[in-house]
């Protein structure tokens, strides 16, 4: 589907000196002189590698619809995620370099949304928010408001995150999948 290139929102895909990008920021800018444009952050899909590109108007780019199929994570072997189809039931391997930095968020049983692009998956989508356990937590100095300041915790697979200071070892909470912040405590 073609769309002006200014109508680039974050989120889309779009066709781009052939491969496949994902928008990250956009951003539309009026100059004194000349015509409004959009900046827009791209992301490859198949390396990851970014551009920053400019659309005016009058330009066209191709919007790519991606196919979205559910599927739960079974296990990794080697290099190679694999995971079942949550309507066909059959078993996809699909490479790690898909999920990147979301990997260790990663748990067996997890529904996640696989995006297609004529039968060649694209990218993985996590959940919004998971829940993961405080496996070591930075005691609470004296004097700190529990409304500004977070300290660092360390989860069950090692990552680092920040969390209030009423947090502590062995408490379970929810983070954000996109960028690991903190939510809430877990319940129960």
């Amino acid at each position: 589907m073609k769309i002006n290139g200014n109508a680039i929102k974050q989120g889309n895909v779009i066709e781009h000196k052939g491969g496949l990008w994902v928008a990250i920021k956009t951003s539309h800018v009026k100059p004194g002189k000349g015509g409004a444009f959009a900046q827009v952050e791209l992301k490859n899909l198949r390396d990851s590698t970014k551009l920053n590109e400019r659309f005016r108007s009058s330009e066209t780019v191709e919007r790519v619809i991606l196919e979205e199929n559910k599927a739960t994570f079974l296990y990794e072997e080697g290099n190679t995620l694999i995971f079942m189809d949550s309507t066909t039931y059959e078993q996809k391997m699909i490479s790690k370099n898909l999920v990147e930095d979301k990997m260790d968020l990663l748990e067996d049983g997890m529904e996640v949304i696989i995006n297609l692009y004529e039968e060649e998956a694209i990218s993985i989508e996590l959940p919004d928010t998971v829940t993961v356990e405080i496996i070591e937590a930075d005691a609470v100095v004296k004097g700190q408001t529990a409304s500004s300041s977070y300290k660092p915790a360390i989860i069950k697979n090692g990552m680092r995150i920040l969390v209030p200071p009423h947090i502590e070892s062995g408490s379970k909470v929810i983070i954000k999948t996109e960028d690991c912040s903190y939510v809430e405590r877990a319940k129960g």
